[in-house]
């Protein structure tokens, strides 16, 4: 039986992804990438929960966007996000609740989410996905990224001050926040070994 081949220390999930072989093959698979983690953002946005008191939703899309930043890599990562965000903030009724445009209290969070995935996407080419303690810090780091724009976002878009915003869009959260962690903790270290068993 032979032995599994290992994979390098850089290489993120979707550089499993069979390669294509032309420039131009290369670089529809790159859109294909960027677009669809942009779309499942979108989607994972649309399940959505009201919390009373708070302009800010529970949903699936920091969970995707993590996810995303992890499984493409920095660049697409970021570039996937950053799609999500314009593509929103333009007028695809896309953002939680089925929200766009520019003037949301909680765009502050969407733009956390391009700064998420270029920052998982980095640790995820050093192998932070690859286990699960090294997966939670990854995603703790990330979700402190989203806060730290979406906090301070809401703040000013809602004229209060930042201890207000943070009742408003940060303590309500922690706790779902932990549950993602755990289910990406499970998730991602377990793609890897499934890949590795396979190689």
């Amino acid at each position: 039986m032979a032995l599994a081949t290992p994979l390098p220390p850089r290489t993120v999930l979707a550089d499993l992804l069979p390669a294509a072989d032309s420039r131009l093959g290369a670089a529809l698979r790159e859109l294909a990438l960027v677009g669809g983690g942009a779309a499942l953002t979108g989607l994972a946005a649309q399940f959505s929960v009201p919390v009373p008191g708070s302009p800010v939703p529970v949903t699936g899309q920091t969970f995707a966007a993590l996810l995303v930043g992890t499984a493409l890599g920095a660049r697409r990562g970021a570039a996937s996000l950053a799609l999500y965000l314009l593509a929103g903030a333009a007028g695809l009724p896309w953002f939680a609740q089925a929200g766009s445009g520019w003037g949301l209290p909680t765009l502050g969070y969407v733009l956390g989410f391009v700064l998420a995935a270029a920052l998982t996407g980095l640790l995820a080419r050093r192998g932070a996905d690859r286990t699960a303690l090294r997966t939670a810090a990854a995603m703790v780091l990330g979700n402190l990224a989203i806060y730290a724009v979406g906090v301070p976002y809401l703040a000013a878009s809602l004229h209060v001050p930042l201890a207000k915003a943070a009742d408003l869009g940060f303590y309500p959260y922690l706790f779902g926040d932990a549950v993602k962690l755990v289910l990406a903790m499970g998730a991602l270290p377990l793609a890897w070994k499934l890949i590795g068993d396979r190689t």
